[in-house]
């Protein structure tokens, strides 16, 4: 009966469930955070997540000892939709939450995205000097470095840890929900402007719109390469 009503289930996401029968305990440990340890880690574990879909970002978390979360809608869709940029603004979401509550433990912020951890990297160690210039997600990142700066210098840890999206982990679709909800909030974050020039262009009768970037440029060239072959043909 089980597997019948999760076969007729309209929603095609997992129901993630944090009870405590010895069946969810033994699931929870074979996931990717529990044979990670995650549910056993002594400081505090934030789950994160963004939400991209149909022209709106949104961005969410969830703190498992509290198993509380909190969302919020990202602005500057009208510059063009990204879901790294649901990303940063869910852990940038979760670093506040624990500088608010003054949480002095180690943190552990879990992502699905390998993407946001990527882009979070070069600000790591002694490599490069990176700039904020011309990042298209600076309002956000900035927020993120200046958070883990204070955190650095009151001596406190804190862990990115990658993990597997929807594969069942209650910690990933819990998160996954705060961020849906995200969408739908009327509250919105960094939304202001960069007043960077958007280009628009249809494919399949869907209107995008962006500012410049690698597939503006691969359109452009794409534009470009079919007049020429009007001229030659």
């Amino acid at each position: 009966m089980a597997i019948q009503k999760a076969l007729e289930e309209e929603n095609t996401k997992d129901n993630p469930s944090f009870g405590t029968q010895d069946l969810e305990v033994i699931h929870r440990s074979g996931t990717e955070a529990g044979l990670l340890g995650i549910y056993n880690f002594p400081g505090a574990v934030y789950a994160t997540d963004g939400s991209n879909e149909n022209g709106v970002m949104g961005a969410g978390y969830l703190k498992l000892d509290e198993y509380r979360g909190g969302c919020y809608q990202l602005g500057r869709g009208e510059e063009g939709n990204s879901s790294n940029r649901a990303e940063l603004g869910a852990a940038c979401l979760a670093l506040e939450d624990a500088k608010r509550k003054q949480d002095r433990k180690p943190i552990i912020l879990l992502s699905d995205s390998a993407c946001f951890l990527s882009s979070s990297q070069e600000w790591i160690g002694k490599g490069k000097s990176p700039s904020m210039h011309g990042n298209p997600h600076a309002d956000i990142m900035t927020d993120i470095v200046q958070l883990l700066r204070e955190r650095i210098e009151q001596g406190l840890l804190t862990i990115f840890i990658k993990i597997k999206a929807h594969r069942g982990d209650p910690l990933n679709e819990l998160a996954d929900r705060w961020a849906d909800e995200g969408r739908q909030s009327e509250n919105i974050r960094w939304s202001l402007p960069t007043n960077r020039p958007i280009f628009y262009w249809t494919d399949n009768s869907t209107t995008h719109r962006s500012p410049m970037n690698q597939t503006v440029k691969k359109r452009i060239d794409l534009q470009v390469s079919q007049q020429q072959l009007k001229i030659h043909t």
